[in-house]
């Protein structure tokens, strides 16, 4: 089958709480989009954009400007043709959360034209995935009351976000580690640390139990994070300095970090599958994260999460904090999502419409 249209639907889901990270980030709603890609006979395949303008550079109108680019080099084409197509969404640089949805658009039209579920063209590769959430900046009070509402539905591992303030940090670990003994924690600075700061932080935090720490430094310092590397304080996760599979190959090459974050809002699903395999190869860990998708986006990371070289409990439950949703999740049970129930992608096209913004633009 042939792609013959590309779409872009934009739609808003408020959070139950603002997540807070960095050095000035927030978000109080999933402000994201649709992207469809129909097929000749009327199969329809989506993807998820997560427009994160503080992260990629993207906004709802440079989006609309990057599909509408690689538009006229879609249609026509066979959805069979992964490679040409990965190698026309290549053509442009940037752009990686307008090309990441598209990608898992294609993925899920490619599905939808075999008539079987996506889960049979990723087909799981383990029983179980341990799962995580992301716990933001903010007073106390309020942190401890996102992490029992994330426990409540079965969450058992923590991403804390760390990095302004030590003491700070110190007393939310500590109030997490005393309100829920036996979770697990990690942190994840967001770059905001100076490499002279760096390792007292982390010694702090290993003190603490921590598991692991995303991004301590500034992602241009490269030979201060080797350095700290090298050191072996706490293991580090490659996040932003691994966006892409040209970044991962820099990183590995210079042997910055031990855990690798894949996030397919950014790298869909064929770039994705190719930076698990090649960090794999160098010995390297890995996990999934989500980019804060809907259930919808997050169905799509957890069949990612589910490949074999992911070894680590991956960030999937972050759509719990959003007020709805138009796709049932999987069960979270005591910290897992198991093989056994992972769902058809049924798109619920009425639940939609409750979230979907209307919008002029047109591809």
């Amino acid at each position: 089958m042939r792609i013959v249209d590309l779409r872009l639907r934009f739609f808003r889901i408020p959070l139950t709480g603002e997540l807070a990270w960095g050095r000035a980030s927030r978000m109080a709603a999933l402000e994201h989009a649709l992207v469809e890609v129909e097929l000749e006979g009327g199969a329809v395949g989506r993807g998820e954009v997560a427009i994160r303008p503080t992260i990629y550079g993207e906004t709802p109108e440079s989006v609309v400007g990057a599909l509408r680019y690689l538009k006229p080099g879609l249609l026509g084409r066979p959805i069979e043709d992964v490679q040409g197509l990965a190698a026309h969404l290549a053509r442009l640089p940037g752009n990686l959360a307008a090309k990441g949805g598209l990608d898992l658009a294609l993925w899920s039209a490619r599905a939808a034209a075999r008539g079987v579920p996506l889960a049979k063209l990723l087909p799981p590769e383990k029983d179980r995935v341990e799962v995580a959430t992301i716990l933001g900046l903010g007073e106390l009070g309020a942190v401890l009351e996102d992490a029992a509402f994330a426990f409540e539905r079965g969450v058992r591992v923590f991403k804390v976000k760390v990095g302004r303030d030590l003491a700070a940090d110190t007393r939310r670990l500590e109030a997490l580690r005393a309100r829920f003994p036996g979770v697990k924690l990690y942190a994840d600075a967001n770059e905001t640390l100076s490499k002279e700061e760096a390792p007292r932080y982390l010694k702090a935090w290993r003190a603490l139990g921590l598991l692991y720490v995303e991004e301590p430094l500034p992602v241009e310092e490269v030979p201060a994070r080797a350095e700290l590397r090298r050191q072996g304080i706490l293991p580090l996760i490659a996040d932003d300095s691994a966006f892409t599979p040209r970044d991962l190959a820099r990183e590995l090459a210079l042997d910055t970090f031990d855990v690798l974050n894949v996030k397919p809002a950014r790298t869909g699903f064929t770039q994705s599958l190719a930076m698990l395999k090649r960090a794999a190869s160098a010995g390297k860990r890995a996990m999934v994260g989500s980019q804060a998708f809907s259930s919808y986006g997050a169905y799509h990371a957890l069949l990612l999460a589910f490949r074999g070289e992911v070894t680590e409990p991956s960030e999937l439950a972050f759509h719990l904090k959003a007020e709805g949703g138009f796709f049932p999740f999987p069960p979270i049970r005591e910290g897992y999502i198991y093989a056994a129930d992972l769902l058809e992608e049924a798109f619920d096209e009425a639940a939609f419409a409750a979230y979907e913004v209307r919008s002029s633009a047109s591809l």
